[in-house]
């Protein structure tokens, strides 16, 4: 059973993604996110690196995480790819992954594959307000990823806001299930823990 979590930057994916996991038992589940898939940039600089616009469809090896999740389906061990974001490119360690009965996909961009977002058999947008997850964007690139504030806010307003607006909310559409994010949303984290139990 695969669950597809998406949502803009900041909404409180992982959240939701823990609720989820703290509801079932460690060795029936397994997360995979977007952001291991940023495609390899072994052929660019450093520099052209940094001007990649990560929140674009085109960033993403959507190729490769649908093949990935075909093969986890079919009981197969995978290699996920490792992502730096201090390098802008994949490392050269991969995560081996075994087949769960349950595979959580979470990222920003997974609504906008048709290929991908078929394969999910449940599809969760987690919504937020714009300004919370500025905030917490602001704070996550500063504290995890030791960038600046006025790099953060300029990325925000050039790139991400945008994006956000062309890619990323037009496809709550095609969720089966929206979570406004508040961490005491037990309501929604219960029905989403009744349709995985009841799939199991």
């Amino acid at each position: 059973m695969i669950i597809g979590i998406a949502g803009g930057t900041g909404s409180g994916k992982t959240t939701v993604v823990n609720q989820i996991l703290n509801e079932l038992p460690a060795d029936e589940v397994c997360v995979i996110s977007q952001d291991s898939y940023y495609n390899a940039t072994d052929n660019l600089t450093y520099e052209e690196r940094t001007k990649i616009n990560f929140d674009h469809p085109n960033a993403i090896d959507f190729d490769l995480l649908v093949q990935h999740l075909e093969e986890l389906k079919k009981g197969n061990v995978i290699e996920q790819p490792i992502y730096s974001f201090v390098t802008h490119n994949r490392v050269i360690d991969t995560l081996i992954t075994h087949p769960r009965k349950v595979i959580i996909v979470e990222g920003i961009l997974i609504f906008n594959n048709k290929k991908l977002r078929d394969l999910f058999d449940i599809k969760i947008f987690v919504h937020a307000d714009a300004d919370e997850r500025l905030i917490r964007r602001v704070r996550r690139d500063i504290e995890e990823r030791g960038r600046d504030v006025n790099e953060v806010l300029m990325r925000y307003q050039n790139t991400l806001k945008p994006m956000h607006q062309q890619f990323i909310e037009p496809t709550k559409n095609y969720a089966d299930i929206i979570i406004p994010n508040d961490r005491h949303n037990t309501v929604a984290i219960d029905i989403v823990r009744t349709v995985i139990s009841n799939k199991l």
